[in-house]
């Protein structure tokens, strides 16, 4: 399957107009984390460098169609003395998919703290995930080939007081990636929709039900690489109507929390 290097891919058709790759896929529909991370490196190249993302929110409006390419149209919005934001909008056969708003900040100086990251068993002790699926899921993990996923047990995740639905994921980019922060923050986006919308099944393992990402916002706050070990320590606080509420926090192997996200999805049962 698809590098990352070959997921982001994006061609600059005409100013503040990109052309994302179709890269080979077994999914269905375009992989929302691919739209999403294609969507932000649009918005990054039309950014002065001296300006770093921080934030991004995303709507997911039709599936995509994964042997068509994606053209993404790109908003300034506002360029201000430390802030700048981007409006991107993600088109096939003239219909909107996806629709982002990107914000970037030169940085200053401030007050710090963090929430502490959980007690957790480390990535050294747990198999790769491609190692202890079923055939049926190993399939659809060939997708992220390039990834080494590993979810701590559940006996294992450590209990938040009257959270109900949670699970804690390390995962990581198989191969060296380039330097470049930005192209860490726009690998982050597309990984970051991957594993969370499972956070809301982990109380419902037996029901059978149609999953996609409906919304995505992502908050970048210290600096990482996306080829070492990040946790994913996720959870679900509600669930109804056919939709599920998720968020997560990343941290690295330091305990540094390095971005945060929150989405919601459809989760609805399959229907006769």
């Amino acid at each position: 399957m698809a590098t990352i290097e070959e997921a982001l891919e994006i061609e600059r058709l005409e100013r503040d107009i990109f052309r994302g790759a179709s890269t080979k896929t077994q999914l269905p529909r375009t992989f929302g984390g691919q739209v999403a991370g294609q969507a932000l490196v649009s918005a990054v190249r039309t950014v002065e460098q001296r300006y770093q993302v921080h934030s991004l929110h995303g709507y997911f409006l039709r599936p995509g169609n994964p042997d068509q390419p994606t053209v993404y149209l790109v908003e300034r919005i506002r360029d201000g003395r430390s802030f700048c934001t981007r409006r991107v909008t993600g088109v096939q056969d003239g219909q909107a998919i996806f629709t982002m708003s990107a914000s970037f900040h030169t940085g200053d100086q401030g007050p710090e703290h963090q929430d502490e990251m959980p007690p957790v068993q480390p990535p050294d002790e747990l198999p790769d995930a491609s190692t202890t699926l079923s055939p049926e899921r190993l399939w659809a993990m060939r997708e992220w080939e390039h990834w080494d996923i590993r979810t701590v047990p559940q006996d294992q995740v450590a209990r938040r007081d009257g959270v109900v639905s949670q699970q804690q994921v390390w995962f990581r980019y198989r191969h060296p990636l380039p330097d470049d922060p930005l192209f860490h923050v726009c690998t982050l986006a597309y990984m970051s929709d991957m594993t969370l919308l499972g956070s809301s099944k982990v109380i419902h393992p037996d029901e059978q039900t149609q999953n996609a990402s409906l919304d995505h916002a992502m908050w970048f706050l210290r600096p990482f690489r996306a080829d070492d070990w990040l946790l994913y320590d996720q959870a679900s606080p509600s669930a109804g109507f056919g939709r599920a509420l998720t968020g997560g926090k990343i941290f690295n192997r330091e305990g540094q929390l390095v971005a945060a996200v929150v989405q919601e999805g459809l989760i609805r049962n399959l229907r006769e």
